[in-house]
């Protein structure tokens, strides 16, 4: 027997598979349902509209960001070599033969202002990522404006990355990082 949270988890794997090689607008809860197994009812059940099942994506997306991130961090021990994993990580996400681009930046590319709460949600995981970067440039001993200058670097990347089909994107990014790193310590 299938437990809620076992449904709850199916669902949120389904979609967001679908709402990431699909996009968002092109998918059904129809689909969902035929993907994830489960009848609608189980998914009204979880999700009681579309907009609660992309908030549930999102929040999905943006625990396995952070936990790709602390593991790709994890085995860095220098604080300035920590600045530069984060493009590491990006490279072997970019390297995947399903990489269509940064899920959140995605999701505000079809929602955008026609829902406050992905866009909420989408601004939420950006400045947890920001926080991220600063950390670890205060970690490093960096000056402030160092971290929006490599975060927004790393954003970039995504975008241009996912557009362009150009994993190389990933080194440009970080090359142009060691720049900015090297700058701001010398």
């Amino acid at each position: 027997m299938t437990t809620d949270a076992d449904a709850r988890t199916q669902i949120i794997r389904a979609a967001s598979r679908l709402f990431y090689t699909q996009g968002i607008g092109r998918v059904g809860m129809d689909a969902v349902r035929d993907a994830a197994g489960v009848s609608l009812k189980a998914i009204y059940k979880q999700f009681p509209s579309k907009e609660d099942l992309i908030l549930g994506v999102l929040e999905n997306l943006h625990q396995s960001w952070n936990t790709g991130i602390d593991g790709a961090l994890a085995e860095v021990p220098s604080p300035r070599d920590r600045l530069l994993a984060v493009y590491d990580y990006l490279a072997a996400w970019f390297d995947r033969s399903d990489f269509r681009g940064c899920g959140f930046i995605n999701a505000f590319g079809e929602l955008g202002a026609g829902s406050p709460a992905v866009a909420t949600a989408v601004r939420e995981h950006k400045l947890s990522f920001l926080a991220t970067v600063d950390a670890l440039v205060a970690e490093a001993g960096g000056p402030a404006e160092l971290g929006p200058q490599l975060a927004i670097l790393a954003e970039g990347a995504q975008t241009t990355a996912a557009i362009l089909g150009d994993a190389k994107m990933a080194h440009v990014a970080r090359r142009a990082a060691e720049t900015l790193i090297d700058a701001a310590f010398a």
